[in-house]
């Protein structure tokens, strides 16, 4: 399986994916320059973390007028996996592929840290090796981290068991104190009404070592790689 992974100026967790993908999983990875058009034969996307054009109006607003998101949109549409971390997952809601926006911290300071998020959906095309309701921890780097939406699409996602993750403590309850930004309802991760893009908040491909403090975020890849691969 191929991952394909996006590079625009100023993404500064690419090389932790490709990290995780070819050295972690063990599957072939790919540089994808914001202003290219083709994807390389990719299976899955990877819209990685950092400060696309450096957050210049807000997060991930220029960075979705890219060229390589038209091909990007057309791979989401046909039902491909597309991954937005962080960045990415600002980017995403600003081109629209997945619903709602992210805002700064309610505290307006950037957070980073270790969390721990809860495994709100184990059905997923990004969670089916996890338990529902299982712990995990993982790291956060982000200014702008507050999702929002309208109480109707919040519902929405609710009622479709489209928020996958969610900031919780130790112990699984999930509270104020556990949410390092904000976010309405605690949501940390999110996947669109197909099922196939996903946006989250904490990183993944940096909590693939206990080198590095969890290898939590091990079985996320591995689920993608067990499903797309079947």
């Amino acid at each position: 399986m191929k991952f394909g992974i996006v590079t625009f100026p100023g993404s500064n967790c690419d090389y932790d994916a490709y990290h995780a993908v070819t050295e972690i999983l063990g599957e072939e990875a790919t540089y994808l320059w914001h202003k290219d058009h083709d994807l390389q034969g990719s299976d899955v996307i990877i819209l990685p973390g950092g400060f696309s054009y450096g957050d210049y109006l807000r997060a991930g607003a220029i960075a979705r007028f890219s060229p390589i998101m038209q091909e990007i949109a057309a791979h989401a549409k046909s039902g491909a996996p597309v991954i937005g971390i962080c960045n990415g997952f600002q980017i995403a809601c600003e081109a629209g592929l997945l619903p709602g926006a992210l805002m700064r911290n309610s505290h307006l300071q950037f957070v980073s840290a270790q969390v721990r998020i809860r495994v709100e959906n184990s059905g997923t095309l990004f969670t089916n090796l996890y338990e529902t309701h299982e712990i995990l921890r993982v790291p956060v780097a982000h200014g702008e981290g507050r999702y929002v939406a309208s109480p109707e699409v919040l519902d929405d996602l609710e009622n479709d068991a489209r928020v996958i993750f969610r900031y919780a403590d130790a112990k699984g309850n999930i509270s104020a104190d556990a949410n390092p930004n904000g976010s309405e309802r605690n949501i940390a991760g999110i996947v669109n009404d197909g099922g196939n893009v996903l946006g989250m908040m904490p990183h993944p491909e940096r909590a693939c070592s206990p080198l590095v403090g969890s290898s939590d975020g091990v079985r996320f890849f591995e689920s993608i790689l067990a499903r797309v691969a079947a």
